[in-house]
């Protein structure tokens, strides 16, 4: 068999393998989370911002698996089933373990009981649901309904790293309980919303094809580079704000 036929399937075997990684340094990690604000910015390689930077691996390498099937007329209802099994590990389980860690180290903290800590597995179940609803629903060829699990899982993943890199103050926002434990919810939510979210799918390069798409890139990139890590949630709400504001463009 042509090895063309494998490259798509060693594309998801890699999103898989970065989510497998990901989660043993998320879940390996025993220090406190302060340990982030305490070494030169050079040096702030924690093994959770190390999981986060194999996530974005994960994302790209999930975004061309799917693309290069279809450019290469190699895709199978395998191919398929394998992709959703590794979205679940790597945008699944993942996102998660990295609330239930956060949730870990700053409950203790506080009053609330530290059992609470489970409840970030609530994005883990809805994850689940929403790649199953994705794999069996015919009008999501095109665009998305309900927020993707890569664009949910970089949204928390996004959270140590913001903690590593903290120029805006932001560590005593993240690290409260209430709004852990809010997004979790919120973002379960929107995993499985009867929401309609344009895709970033380009069959063409024409601006009135893809106009949303191109204006949603360009605000992304600004936001990248005035906020760096701090803009992943705001490049999530922008996708959501710009979808809701206008339907999905069709390509």
């Amino acid at each position: 068999m042509a090895i063309k036929n494998h490259l798509p399937n060693a594309l998801t075997c890699l999103n898989l393998l970065c989510g497998c990684v990901a989660l043993t340094l998320i879940l390996g990690f025993d220090a406190g989370l302060a340990t982030f604000s305490q070494q030169p910015a050079f040096l702030r390689w924690h093994p959770m911002v190390n999981a986060a930077f194999l996530i974005g691996i994960a994302a790209v390498a999930d975004f061309f698996d799917g693309l290069v099937a279809r450019a290469l007329h190699v895709s199978s209802p395998i191919g398929k089933d394998l992709d959703s099994l590794a979205d679940m590990v790597s945008f699944g389980v993942v996102p998660g373990a990295v609330l239930f860690k956060l949730l870990q180290y700053i409950l203790p903290q506080t009053q609330l009981p530290n059992s609470l800590a489970y409840l970030a597995f609530t994005v883990s179940i809805f994850s689940a649901l929403r790649l199953a609803k994705f794999n069996n629903d015919t009008r999501q060829s095109d665009s998305f309904i309900g927020v993707p699990t890569p664009a949910n899982t970089m949204l928390i993943v996004s959270l140590p790293v913001i903690l590593a890199h903290d120029k805006f103050g932001l560590s005593g926002l993240i690290l409260n309980p209430w709004v852990l434990l809010g997004l979790t919810f919120l973002m379960s939510g929107l995993l499985v919303a009867e929401l309609p979210l344009f895709a970033l799918k380009f069959k063409n390069f024409k601006w009135q094809d893809n106009s949303l798409r191109f204006v949603f890139l360009l605000l992304s990139l600004l936001l990248l580079v005035l906020l760096q890590a701090a803009a992943v949630p705001l490049i999530i709400l922008l996708y959501v704000v710009l979808s809701v504001v206008r339907r999905p463009a069709k390509a």
